[in-house]
């Protein structure tokens, strides 16, 4: 028997000095499959090659070439390739103070947008964003975008407002939002919440489509991938992140990310 080997993602990722910008992700993946995760930002997704099927509020989705993806911030997500080729992507993750945060149930209702200006427009300061010294071209390019996308979500016909409500499963998403370095037990977010501990998990998982274990973890390789991209070695990286060692942060950060913490770190444009 012959064995097989998964390709290695082709990838680039970096931290532009452009206000607002958390990062730029480009990758290319042929068998890559995300797990259900979040990200304390906006991911604002185009599509170059093949599509990608993801879930959204329980809700399966897609991202094709000629629409524009926008996934809010704290909203569980997964994604796959919808063909067998897999797909390209680019990714700016929008820091959360980009789009006003009431619109973000307007985004889980409905996160894509045919409009070939908008997409070009993504493009074009995809484009410069790859140019160190072009920093205050593409924050005005960004500025347009952002604009473009709050119109995009005030103009549909049906605005359902998203509120933290005091329900549970917010209450312990705000929880795990605080403690992301720090941690915490099952009993103590039940001690805190009042709230018993099965109770907490089978109310989180409900509403999101992910244990809260699973939230946390993704949230601590969401903030790895920042520091390492700030040139943080992975050693105090993993430990500023919230994990126990650096091993324990490349075993989740592969696995959500498809790349090792290294290969990430090295992959990002230097001027």
């Amino acid at each position: 028997m012959v064995a097989t080997h998964s390709r290695q993602p082709d990838i680039a990722a970096w931290h532009p000095s452009v206000p607002g910008v958390s990062e730029v992700f480009h990758a290319h993946f042929t068998d890559h499959a995300y797990p259900m995760h979040a990200h304390d930002t906006w991911a604002l997704l185009i599509v170059d090659d093949g599509a990608v099927r993801y879930d959204l509020d329980r809700h399966e989705r897609g991202a094709l070439q000629n629409l524009v993806t926008l996934l809010p911030p704290h909203v569980p997500h997964n994604g796959r390739s919808a063909t067998s080729g897999g797909f390209r992507k680019r990714v700016i993750y929008l820091d959360a103070d980009q789009i006003d945060q009431d619109l973000i149930g307007l985004a889980v209702d409905d996160p894509s947008f045919v409009d070939p200006v908008l997409r070009a427009r993504i493009d074009a300061v995809h484009q410069t964003l790859m140019h160190p010294g072009d920093e205050f071209e593409a924050e005005s390019r960004l500025a347009l975008i952002s604009e473009r996308l709050r119109w995009h979500l005030q103009a549909q016909p049906e605005l359902v407002e998203w509120r933290r409500d005091s329900s549970t499963a917010y209450r312990m998403m705000d929880l795990l939002i605080d403690r992301t370095v720090d941690g915490l037990s099952l009993q103590d977010a039940s001690d805190i919440l009042h709230c018993h501990p099965t109770h907490l998990v089978r109310a989180f998982s409900g509403a999101f489509g992910m244990a809260p274990h699973q939230y946390l973890t993704s949230r601590r390789v969401d903030l790895a991938r920042r520091l390492l991209l700030d040139g943080v070695p992975q050693t105090e990286a993993a430990i500023g992140a919230g994990f126990y060692d650096q091993s324990h942060m490349t075993r989740h950060f592969k696995r959500i990310l498809g790349t090792n913490p290294g290969r990430f770190a090295t992959s990002q444009l230097r001027a």
